[in-house]
């Protein structure tokens, strides 16, 4: 499974997961976690709905996934792969593990860098997340 977020961090992750993969035949997962969270400041207990500006942001957001799953199935198809595209929601670190061990996922592959900024800084970093707490093996990409 190749988790991505669409930046340039995690495209790399995904050519070097496909060439991986190629080289394993093995069929990839490319999954996408729509965090909603992830512009709604930590201190709110509860999200602020701002009418359309909401709207927007979670457009914004669904837009990026299906993007950095086109993408993986891109190379994917250049590279003759077995693929899969994932969208689900939720935490990101939680969902990337989560869905691993539901699908029986032999190696989590992941960018050491991708979104960045504050929301790092206040979420923490979801690689450092997915590397502690994993049951497989998860191969670091770093850019």
């Amino acid at each position: 499974m190749i988790a991505t977020d669409g930046s340039k961090f995690s495209q790399n992750a995904v050519l070097q997961g496909m060439e991986l993969a190629k080289l394993m035949g093995a069929k990839v997962y490319a999954l996408y976690v729509l965090n909603k969270d992830a512009y709604i400041p930590p201190v709110l207990e509860t999200p602020i709905h701002l009418g359309s500006k909401w709207n927007v942001t979670e457009e914004t957001l669904r837009q990026e996934g299906d993007d950095a799953i086109r993408y993986a199935k891109k190379v994917a198809e250049d590279k003759e792969i077995g693929y899969e595209g994932v969208v689900v929601e939720g935490d990101p670190a939680n969902a990337i593990l989560e869905f691993a061990e539901q699908n029986r996922i032999d190696m989590i592959i992941i960018g050491t860098l991708g979104k960045s900024g504050l929301e790092r800084f206040l979420l923490g970093s979801v690689a450092d997340k997915v590397v502690r707490h994993s049951k497989v093996s998860v191969l670091v990409v770093k850019k």
